[in-house]
């Protein structure tokens, strides 16, 4: 009787162990709970967050993914259908998932977020947007016993203008929250069409798993370096941005995982296409580059045709 009761506890804790050793892998919870939460209040506005979290689950740190819309920072939301569904998906495979809202400063004016938008306007937008989520990053780590969040274990993903506040604000230097654990750096990042401004921001101390997606021919976001939204330099939002090729390619240089998922001819519907064509991609970024820190140089290149006048003559696209 002895000898079953030891052989059925050490059954039960190789199947615990087995069962953490799989999780983030695949989909393991039919249930998810939404909490909504104000993380800030600016000029008058309340910032909310949708934090999506597995039920009856009793993992006590649990890895997160801050995901920021898109809309040009003049609209988008952070709820609709789509996005709710991804965050769904994505909670159900054991993330706490966290998508917010932030400052929409372009909404509403006229030259919105293009050629005729004053480039100072457009960095101070970005900056504004980015120091939002950093606010929204501090507010899931001052609270992360009530969701049971691992500090160190923090992805940030966007799509668009989303993704160009994401990718800004995760190549930076490790932030200081005040944990006894020390400084934190996000975990990993997943850039749905976004660029950087400068590729200095990126170095050994900045640098960090990256899963960048974009279209070869965006006209809005460069797939390498060129003006935002092609704009013609003298124009007020001529504006030199380094998208997705050109992060991979400095990342490749300091030896940091990256994978590049290129799509050739498409455009700037690459900020929300991989919801769904390729959510495989995204959970095994997550799985292997961030939580195993099993992650290698990538590039997925998605055959299709392409715009001569708008493809910088990348050979891996050509016709």
């Amino acid at each position: 009787m002895q000898r079953n009761v030891k052989l059925l506890f050490l059954f039960l804790l190789i199947t615990q162990f087995a069962a953490g050793q799989d999780r983030y892998a695949y989909e393991q919870f039919e249930e998810i709970r939404v909490e909504t939460a104000t993380y800030a209040t600016k000029d008058g506005e309340n910032l909310d967050m949708d934090i999506y979290l597995p039920q009856y689950d009793n993992e006590p740190e649990r890895a997160t993914i801050i995901y920021l819309h898109g809309g040009g920072f003049s609209s988008g939301e952070r709820n609709s259908e789509k996005i709710k569904s991804f965050c769904t998906n994505l909670a159900s495979y054991g993330y706490v998932v966290a998508s917010i809202s932030y400052r929409l400063t372009r909404k509403g004016k006229a030259e919105g977020f293009g050629c005729n938008c004053p480039t100072q306007v457009k960095i101070n937008t970005i900056y504004s947007a980015s120091e939002d989520l950093q606010d929204a990053a501090f507010f899931l780590i001052e609270n992360r016993h009530q969701y049971a969040i691992n500090p160190q274990q923090i992805i940030l993903a966007g799509s668009s203008a989303g993704a160009e506040t994401a990718l800004n604000t995760a190549y930076q230097p490790p932030y200081c929250y005040g944990l006894d654990s020390g400084p934190v750096s996000f975990a990993g990042v997943i850039g749905m069409a976004g660029a950087i401004a400068d590729t200095m921001a990126l170095y050994d101390e900045s640098a960090i798993p990256s899963l960048l997606f974009h279209g070869s021919d965006d006209p809005l976001v460069p797939y390498g370096s060129a003006p935002h939204h092609y704009c013609k330099e003298g124009a007020p939002g001529y504006w030199l941005l380094h998208g997705s090729h050109t992060i991979a390619e400095k990342l490749k240089q300091l030896n940091v995982p990256c994978w590049l998922h290129t799509s050739c001819g498409a455009g700037h519907e690459l900020h929300s296409q991989p919801f769904t064509d390729y959510f495989d991609v995204i959970t095994e970024f997550c799985h292997q580059f961030v939580i195993e820190k099993n992650g290698d140089q990538r590039h997925t290149i998605i055959e299709g045709e392409h715009n001569a006048q708008r493809f910088n003559d990348y050979n891996y696209c050509s016709q």
